[in-house]
């Protein structure tokens, strides 16, 4: 089945009560057992709902997993994944990294005794430098947030089976439509779905799936005992969401070359990370792991200020200056201030996260007029 179909149909079908084609919400807490331990399936919502199962069956179908998971938020999804470990474990995490990701291994799991080491992860022989006896997960995030750096999965995956190391993969950025983690040995594919596949900004949702019974086991544990579930409110839209990740992905890909493309022709624009340049580091495992280079970007100006930046991001119309990405809409980001503020400054700057940097979630309106709206504000 090819993925437009699979996004569309797989994970669902009429509800049989009804034929109604879309999965009912079902808005319930409980469910009425026959007696004690005989029931269909479901006996409380925060361990099984309808409406989430039929989620998780749809995103396991769209990275070619055998098993979906689903969280209340992105971050939700790799506090579970994180919790697989113990204290005294360490993990290998990739420098470049969404900063909630970076704040909950360094804020809130350090505390515990797990230790983290951040490793720039664009040639995979330095993650097996820093392995030891210790080390129970290497974490990536690949095209990266916010420097668009690329991680070649199956060479960081090569490298965890050797030493029989968990494999996660922070799989937001490109989402299933472009790339597809399990495929390439990762352990676990990991979503903020609220991002791609949800792609309206109107549902905050994360995912986890994986290929492994044991693996699964033990994430549907500290699901259900921790509890950070979504409602069935959130996993219809997610659902909805996923029907047209195949079409939305395609305009923010078209979209994302052109304005990638401007952006580096114009004269006050110094660097442009984009993954589909042919210069871009890493370019050919992009092009071998990806089946395109998305509408995320990053850019600085040639007037390399906070000030320059500043008056970009209160200048544009269309593109909305706000958190997040993915939707439909197109967004504006200031990663320093806004997305990556929690990274202490030097360890940014060492990474090449500056001050002046801007980071772009290209949407699916029309290309020229996205061109046009940043041509202004730059010029202003």
């Amino acid at each position: 089945m090819k993925q437009g179909t699979k996004f569309i149909h797989a994970g669902t079908s009429p509800d049989p009560s009804t034929g109604a084609i879309m999965t009912p919400i079902y808005q319930t807490s409980t469910f009425v057992q026959d007696s004690p331990g005989h029931h269909k399936g479901y006996e409380y919502a925060r361990t099984q709902n309808p409406t989430r199962h039929a989620l998780q069956d749809a995103l396991a179908a769209a990275e070619n997993g055998k098993y979906g998971l689903c969280f209340a938020s992105g971050l939700a999804a790799i506090d579970a994944v994180i919790k697989l470990l113990s204290s005294g474990d360490e993990v290998v995490a990739a420098n470049d990294m969404y900063g909630g990701t970076y704040r909950l291994f360094t804020k809130v799991f350090e505390r515990y005794g797990i230790k983290f080491k951040f490793v720039d992860m664009s040639d995979a022989a330095n993650i097996e430098k820093e392995i030891t006896a210790n080390t129970k997960l290497v974490w990536t995030e690949t095209p990266t947030n916010p420097m668009m750096s690329i991680i070649d999965i199956e060479a960081v995956a090569s490298i965890c089976h050797k030493k029989n190391i968990l494999m996660a993969v922070d799989n937001t950025f490109a989402s299933p439509y472009l790339q597809n983690p399990l495929d390439l040995g990762a352990d676990m594919a990991v979503h903020s779905a609220t991002k791609y596949i949800g792609g309206h900004s109107d549902v905050v949702h994360g995912c986890i799936i994986v290929k492994d019974d044991v693996l699964h086991e033990k994430l549907a544990f500290i699901q259900n005992s921790c509890g950070a579930v979504p409602g069935p409110q959130d996993c219809f839209l997610i659902l909805r969401g996923l029907k047209t990740l195949h079409v939305r992905m395609q305009r923010h890909c078209e979209n994302g070359e052109k304005i990638a493309q401007w952006l580096r022709s114009n004269k006050k624009v110094d660097k442009v990370y984009w993954c589909g340049f042919p210069d871009h580091p890493n370019h050919d495992i992009a092009k071998k792991q990806m089946r395109g280079f998305g509408g995320m970007m990053s850019f600085t100006l040639k007037d390399d200020s906070i000030d320059a930046a500043q008056k970009v991001l209160s200048h544009t119309k269309l593109f909305s200056l706000a958190e997040s990405l993915g939707g439909v809409e197109s967004l504006i980001g200031h990663p320093a201030t806004m997305t990556h503020a929690s990274i202490p400054r030097e360890e940014r700057l060492k990474h090449g996260l500056t001050d002046s940097l801007i980071r772009l979630s290209v949407g699916i309106e029309d290309a020229d007029d996205l061109i046009a709206d940043l041509k202004q504000a730059i010029d202003a």
